[in-house]
């Protein structure tokens, strides 16, 4: 279960605008101390205006295909995860490819958090059907679809992009294993629930604070903790590789808790455990890219590496992907 792709670039973008812990002390029933020691954040990067999801994407496109050393010219395919789109239509791959100049096939994916594997995964099989360069890109604006005045969800989200581009490799495999799967039973513990075909809007939907991201927090973490170690333990099993042959675990920064809990069970000590979720907060399908773009530009990650990323969301959708890093 291999597949011939390796990240030969990849790039970031964190807005400028910045929510501490004392900034929500002012205006929702909380504390630092509280949000600390239920989530482990500190401060997350929020969007002004002007700022969007698609201009997140292509800050940290632009980043990921000057460091392939290419053009827009030479990406074959483009891929958006976010849940947070421009507008519903048209999908915002297409303001994404407008801005870097591309015209190459592009699409949006709704994986929630676990979107950034979930296209890395798909990418790849799009590199062995035959093209050179996919551009993979997780993108949030989640402070846009926030309730302010809710304490268990304005104290968690963020904003962010990460984007990587996929060429095939001539050696060793990039991408070695990954798992797929989704509970949809699950689905209304963390969900948008106005403004589709379901409940269309409607005066009533925005009196209701329907638009707004709705968040079953308890139960949450109770399935996160076991899919995250299902779908990494499935993962390392059809790689025919141990834990502790991994370099680093790359989790989806939803909740510190969470994060230790899963190592904790998988084998990773915090020490091979990347984390940024105190400074950034939870992004979405933008967390992973950032928390192992971080750790390869700090020169944590290195040629050789097996990183085994791992995300979950709203679905509940999980990913997980083993690869090594720098095989090209």
């Amino acid at each position: 279960m291999t597949a011939a792709a390796a990240i030969v670039g990849w790039g970031t973008a964190l807005p400028d605008g910045r929510v501490t812990n004392a900034d929500l002390e002012a205006r929702v029933d909380t504390s630092d101390e509280w949000i600390v020691e239920r989530t482990g954040i500190r401060e997350r990067r929020v969007v002004g205006p002007g700022e969007t999801t698609a201009s997140l994407a292509v800050e940290a496109a632009t980043h990921a295909i000057k460091r392939a050393g290419l053009t827009p010219s030479d990406i074959d395919l483009m891929i958006v995860a976010t849940v947070t789109p421009e507008q519903p239509i048209p999908h915002t791959g297409a303001f994404v490819g407008e801005t870097l100049g591309l015209r190459c096939g592009s699409f949006d994916m709704n994986a929630a958090c676990a979107g950034f594997v979930y296209e890395l995964v798909v990418g790849a099989s799009m590199l062995q059907m035959g093209y050179d360069h996919v551009l993979i890109i997780g993108a949030e604006t989640l402070s846009r679809i926030i309730d302010p005045e809710d304490r268990t969800t304005t104290v968690i989200f963020g904003d962010g992009a990460g984007a990587a581009v996929l060429a095939p490799t001539r050696e060793t495999p990039g991408l070695l294993a990954w798992d797929l799967g989704c509970d949809g039973s699950a689905a209304a513990l963390l969900e948008v629930r106005a403004g589709g075909s379901r409940l269309p809007a409607s005066a009533a939907t925005v009196e209701g604070r329907e638009h707004y991201l709705k968040m079953a927090g308890q139960e949450v973490f109770r399935r996160a903790v076991r899919v995250v170690v299902d779908s990494a333990s499935s993962t390392l099993a059809r790689a025919g590789v141990d834990a502790s042959e991994v370099a680093w675990f790359v989790p989806h920064q939803a909740n510190q808790r969470i994060i230790d809990a899963a190592g904790n069970r998988l084998g990773f000590e915090s020490e091979r455990t990347l984390v940024n979720i105190d400074r950034v907060g939870n992004t979405s399908s933008a967390s992973i890219p950032l928390a192992l773009f971080e750790a390869v530009d700090d020169g944590r990650v290195r040629d050789g590496d097996l990183v085994l990323c791992s995300g979950f969301g709203a679905g509940m959708t999980w990913a997980s992907a083993l690869l090594r890093w720098g095989a090209r």
